[in-house]
């Protein structure tokens, strides 16, 4: 078991069933989503019409996220290939009460499906219950992986937060890092705190967490700029996230001995990445995160069909030898 109730071995066995069936409905949608553009009965026939599906994808991650943005291409894509209309609800900041308050709104509607991270499983699990209890199908995506069979989800289609933190600390110590600053931008969010403890069990325990505020750069920076100070022994950074690593790349810009890692990507991460300023980045594959439920839900309340388990999209490793042909897709908001 990785510490977290999950191990990696268990994820991968679980969604074994869940890749085939996922790359079926990829395959299968691009084909629905020609046939609903050109008719109105898209999709083949079925218990419903393609045009007639609306499914709520909640998240607990701001738009404005370079993490989220690829989530939100992918499910756009997915709305576009298969011909259904999908609504995106998240807060301009991380907050339980607005997050809440998305999922009451969503379940109001009665839709055909939801797609929802549960970041928080005690604030939002009752609301995932609540869908279910309703007969709304839900998939669970990103976050709330050790959670979503007991709530009632169809599925859940995201990586192993603790084990690609894991990951992340061992590459970092192969690079010579025994000390590091593990920086997070988003306080509460327990994927992130499992990151930061499977980084820290990677690295061997040398790792120490700093908060810091997301969403304002500067105060991303000048944290960044004290722990440093404060923390001299330190050779080794990992952040969380993009709104922690692009700030931190301006603080670093120059300095030679710190060697610098993040989770998830953004334009600026591979260009860091291909210069040799960063050692790696962990991919989660965001852009499946956010097609694939909407295929997933589809499927399912077309033709009662969906994958049975886990459908791993992550974790994978970008570094300087496959950042270039990464960074195209990146500017096209794929990857």
């Amino acid at each position: 078991m990785d510490g977290e109730g999950f191990s990696r071995r268990d994820f991968l066995k679980a969604g074994g069933a869940g890749i085939i069936g996922a790359a079926m409905l990829g395959a299968a949608g691009c084909g629905g989503g020609q046939q609903a553009s050109s008719s109105q009965s898209g999709g083949g026939g079925g218990l419903v019409k393609r045009g007639d599906i609306r499914i709520e994808f909640i998240s607990h991650g701001p738009a404005s996220d370079p993490f989220w943005t690829i989530v939100i291409n992918g499910l756009d894509q997915a709305q576009k290939d298969l011909g259904v209309d999908v609504k995106y609800r998240a807060p301009d900041t991380y907050s339980v009460p607005q997050i809440q308050q998305n999922f009451d709104s969503a379940i109001a509607t009665n839709p055909s499906g939801i797609a929802a991270t549960v970041a928080d499983t005690s604030a939002f699990g009752p609301k995932v219950r609540k869908a279910v209890s309703k007969g709304i199908p839900v998939v669970m995506l990103n976050a709330g992986l050790d959670a979503w069979q007991k709530l009632g989800a169809l599925n859940y289609v995201g990586q192993t937060e603790y084990e690609a933190g894991v990951e992340a600390g061992k590459k970092m110590a192969q690079a010579g890092v025994k000390k590091a600053l593990c920086i997070n931008h988003q306080q509460g969010v327990v994927t992130l705190d499992q990151r930061y403890n499977g980084f820290n069990k990677g690295l061997g325990g040398g790792a120490k967490q700093i908060a810091v505020n997301g969403n304002d750069p500067t105060a991303v920076a000048n944290g960044v700029k004290t722990a440093l100070r404060n923390n001299p022994d330190v050779t080794g950074i990992l952040t969380l996230g993009p709104q922690g690593a692009i700030p931190t790349l301006k603080v670093l810009k120059g300095n030679k001995k710190i060697k610098f890692a993040t989770f998830d990507l953004a334009p600026e991460i591979l260009s860091a990445i291909s210069a040799g300023r960063m050692l790696f980045a962990v991919d989660q594959q965001p852009f499946l995160q956010g097609y694939l439920p909407v295929a997933i839900l589809v499927t399912y309340v077309q033709y009662l069909l969906h994958p049975i388990g886990v459908i791993p999209t992550g974790p994978s490793f970008d570094t300087k030898q496959n950042a270039q042909r990464v960074i195209k897709l990146s500017k096209e908001g794929i990857r």
